[in-house]
């Protein structure tokens, strides 16, 4: 799967999420038991998909393209801006107020970061980059996915070195605590193959 086509299916899954969040606004405690999987399994593939744009997609973009560096820094504000939001969600209570609030302000974060990158980024880099190049980006994201983080980590740095070494050490200490935890019958599903 090519680099773009990898990256579509990640975001449609995390749209897919928070609507259902946005629609799923009750208080009983079915409605919040529900509510509270949902917002973990969002928190996982949204970490997730950071972390792997930010250890291979990034670092493209800014070989790929003459204004590459400048759209990289912008798409890593708005991810590391996320991230505090993921983990504002993540520490709060579900239906709590300071729950609502990040979940609210992450939505709309996250709609601008998409739309940023796919109206933007995407178109450019795409005509940049051969097919066989989005070919092996894709392959090594969809690789990467697999051992990346699923906790946000608002502190470490966002760029590839830091999330190939430190990110990699704290996917290993997230997988533990999910296990541990029952978190990881959270893991959202698989986007669907394009």
């Amino acid at each position: 799967m090519d680099a773009l086509t990898f990256l579509r299916a990640d975001h449609e899954s995390v749209l897919g999420m928070i609507e259902s969040l946005e629609r799923g606004r009750g208080f009983s405690e079915a409605e919040l038991q529900d509510r509270a999987h949902l917002a973990t399994s969002l928190v996982i593939a949204a970490s997730q998909h950071e972390a792997v744009e930010e250890q291979f997609f990034w670092p493209a973009v800014r070989r790929a393209l003459p204004d590459g560096d400048e759209l990289a820094d912008r798409a890593l504000d708005q991810e590391d801006a996320g991230k505090h939001l993921l983990q504002r969600i993540e520490d709060a209570k579900v239906g709590s107020r300071d729950f609502e609030q990040a979940l609210t302000e992450f939505i709309g974060a996250i709609r601008e970061h998409i739309e940023f990158e796919q109206n933007q980024v995407w178109p450019a880099f795409g005509r940049a980059q051969p097919p066989a190049e989005l070919e092996e980006l894709g392959g090594k994201m969809a690789a990467a996915k697999k051992t990346a983080p699923t906790r946000p980590h608002p502190t470490t740095p966002s760029t590839p070195g830091a999330q190939k070494s430190a990110g990699l050490v704290g996917a290993v200490a997230d997988k533990v605590r999910d296990v541990f935890s029952g978190r990881r019958s959270h893991q959202p599903p698989e986007p669907p193959a394009p």
